[in-house]
């Protein structure tokens, strides 16, 4: 007796399955994540708090064209884009270049020593720099016995400075986040290339611009990319080691959404048009980026 039932196909079966094990994580990146977004873009457009909530229409978002502080914030967050993540990038791909040569000893050490400090709790990290570049810092110490100064110098209380240590920081530990993925693509270049390179008499740092750096264009890109959002929504380091002074002279704009939400009399109507002003910087430089960065057809 021949079975009256439609029997599925291979392919529809496979496309069952992805959709049975994907359903309920969509599910929670819809409710947890999607939801969430669109409450907040409506809470951009209110201002008061609970049952005093009211429409606001686009005034949160003017207001921030005459908010001097969130301006400050804005101007330090490109300050720290600008500086800290060419040089953070640039440093990584020198170093993986020198961590991948085949000739070098230990390598596993020097590439552990240098992921290391990603490994590092952020507020660890900004309590150590904190210390470092303190009055009586250790950075203080060095300088006055070199005799480069004569009393010890307040790093965290002048604007310039205060900026300047905390791109060190972000330097110190997130270039070997970069490094690690610039050297799994550098795994996927034959060592040959180099050699023939070698051969043709090419030097070491032509090698590096002719060669590295053309095939390992989607990864520096992909690192580009997320170095720019992680800088935009920056926040640990403002937090824990200035504090966003002096004067929210190193103030971030994810420091300050944090405190118009929880540390000034809470206006969260306000804080959800800068967290909708951050994600649309976050996606124009994105998008600016991969039509730069990316010429494929």
């Amino acid at each position: 007796m021949r079975n009256s039932k439609k029997q599925l196909s291979l392919g529809q079966k496979q496309s069952l399955a992805g959709w049975t094990f994907l359903t309920p994580a969509a599910l929670l990146i819809a409710v947890m994540s999607f939801l969430p977004m669109i409450q907040a873009l409506i809470l951009s457009f209110q201002t008061g708090i609970g049952a005093k909530t009211r429409w606001a229409g686009t005034t949160n978002y003017l207001r921030m064209a005459q908010d001097g502080v969130f301006i400050q914030a804005l101007k330090n967050n490109f300050i720290y884009l600008v500086i800290q993540v060419p040089m953070m990038l640039m440093l990584g791909l020198i170093l993986a270049s020198l961590l991948n040569h085949k000739d070098l000893r230990f390598k596993g050490v020097f590439r552990t020593a240098i992921f290391l400090p990603c490994a590092t709790s952020l507020v660890s990290y900004a309590v150590i720099f904190r210390s470092l570049f303190a009055v009586d810092g250790l950075v203080n110490v060095l300088l006055i016995k070199f005799g480069i100064l004569s009393t010890g110098y307040n790093f965290l209380g002048h604007p310039g400075s205060a900026r300047v240590v905390i791109i060190l920081a972000l330097i110190w530990r997130w270039t070997g986040y970069n490094m690690v993925f610039y050297l799994s693509g550098l795994q996927n270049i034959e060592y040959t290339v180099y050699e023939a390179a070698k051969i043709d008499g090419a030097s070491p740092v032509q090698s590096f611009l002719r060669i590295t750096i053309p095939l390992l264009k989607p990864t520096i890109l992909l690192t580009a990319i997320m170095s720019t959002n992680g800088t935009l929504q920056l926040f640990d380091e403002s937090v824990n080691l200035t504090n966003g002074g002096p004067a929210n002279a190193t103030i971030t704009m994810s420091h300050y959404i944090y405190n118009v939400s929880f540390k000034y009399v809470p206006n969260f109507g306000y804080a959800a048009a800068m967290s909708y002003l951050i994600l649309l910087l976050v996606a124009v430089l994105a998008w600016v980026q991969l039509k730069v960065g990316d010429k494929r057809d």
